[in-house]
């Protein structure tokens, strides 16, 4: 006679240490993804670099955060709408000679208003999105070479008030930069001890420029991942039948064209804090073109790829010009080699090469290939 069910003794299987088993008795807290600890990692560095960097690295970095910021809103526009577009320069100095304008006090003889830094950085990002709107029904209508050629157009006009309308902008010559306060801390070289590490205007600004990006990367990951985010990649995927489906395609061309000027305004907000003084030669079509390296080279709409495109692109004249000397056919200008920022043009045009060859996901499609694999999978 068998026993009865209820008296059936369970028999389990005895731990032998297999990975399955490691899994099933692996406690729930520990976390499973190594991302996560990867952003804790990284977090805490992020934090910690201004107590031991000297202020070039500072400066590098700070670089590095206002491309990505400008990098993040041409993602939107070119890499998840597909819109191309050559003007993101222009938008740049919107927001730089915006930031001037507002917060400069008129003691210099240039254009200010007087207001204080703190709403003069949103009312300069403002200004860059009216101007993003007022091109939007442009933007609304043209698509492909056709935006892009439109854009171009903006680098020119952008170019010829930034020399010549010198009661605002300065001239060749340019403007010097106010310095930011916030709630009684001004962002300048005034040297603030923390923890025995003076802090000057780089210190200060690293962790405002970390704030700002990562708000930025946030609300732009939640644009892509929403619905907003959906219907853009319907449009650069198939534009009528996303018109079919009921999209309104012309609105949403133009409103993320607006959206990516105020993210291009408030990386020349950062830029023009860092650099303390604005030329207009720094925002000529070459900086539009390096933004669209950024995001092929990182990987076109990608958040996480215009971060790493970014600093790239970026970081790498810094880097040749801090190491000229030890490095072969990289001098200084006029010295007989090529000088640093040629060289890096080289480097990164290579790169966008190599990228749309060899890796069309950009830099992105490496981490994502490396998080499809979990821990929990046999491989």
């Amino acid at each position: 006679m068998s026993e009865p069910a209820e008296h059936t003794a369970v028999r389990r299987r005895p731990y032998d240490g297999s990975r399955t088993q490691q899994r099933r008795f692996r406690s729930p807290a520990v976390p499973r993804d190594p991302r996560v600890c990867l952003w804790a990692v990284g977090t805490v560095l992020l934090l910690a670099l201004p107590f031991y960097l000297d202020r070039f690295w500072l400066q590098a970095g700070l670089f590095a955060m206002a491309a990505a910021i400008g990098a993040i809103g041409i993602n939107l526009l070119t890499g998840a709408t597909g819109q191309l577009s050559m003007g993101h320069a222009f938008f740049l100095a919107v927001g730089a000679y915006g930031y001037c304008a507002f917060a400069g006090d008129g003691g210099d003889g240039l254009l200010g208003l007087g207001l204080p830094t703190w709403l003069a950085v949103p009312a300069a990002v403002a200004t860059a999105g009216a101007a993003g709107g007022l091109f939007s029904p442009i933007a609304g209508r043209l698509r492909g070479a056709y935006l892009g050629i439109a854009t171009l157009a903006l680098i020119f006009i952008g170019q010829h008030v930034l020399f010549n309308a010198e009661d605002l902008t300065g001239g060749f010559n340019g403007r010097d930069v106010p310095p930011l306060s916030v709630f009684g801390l001004t962002f300048d070289d005034a040297e603030v001890t923390v923890a025995a590490v003076p802090f000057g205007a780089a210190e200060k600004l690293w962790y405002a420029g970390l704030v700002l990006l990562l708000c930025c990367g946030l609300f732009a990951r939640g644009v892509l991942r929403d619905r907003p985010g959906r219907a853009l990649n319907a449009i650069r995927d198939h534009r009528i039948a996303a018109g079919v489906m009921g999209v309104p395609v012309a609105r949403y061309r133009a409103a993320v064209f607006v959206l990516s000027s105020m993210y291009a305004g408030l990386a020349g907000v950062l830029l023009a804090l860092v650099f303390q003084r604005t030329v207009p030669d720094y925002f000529g079509m070459a900086l539009s073109l390096e933004y669209l390296a950024m995001i092929v080279i990182g990987g076109l709409g990608s958040v996480s790829g215009a971060v790493l495109g970014a600093a790239l692109v970026a970081l790498l004249p810094q880097l040749l010009t801090r190491y000229s000397e030890a490095l072969p056919l990289v001098s200084d200008p006029g010295t007989g080699g090529i000088a640093p920022g040629e060289a890096s043009r080289y480097l990164y045009g290579a790169a966008v090469v190599a990228v749309v060859l060899f890796l069309p996901g950009g830099l992105a499609s490496l981490t994502a290939r490396r998080s499809s694999s979990t821990p929990g999978e046999d491989r």
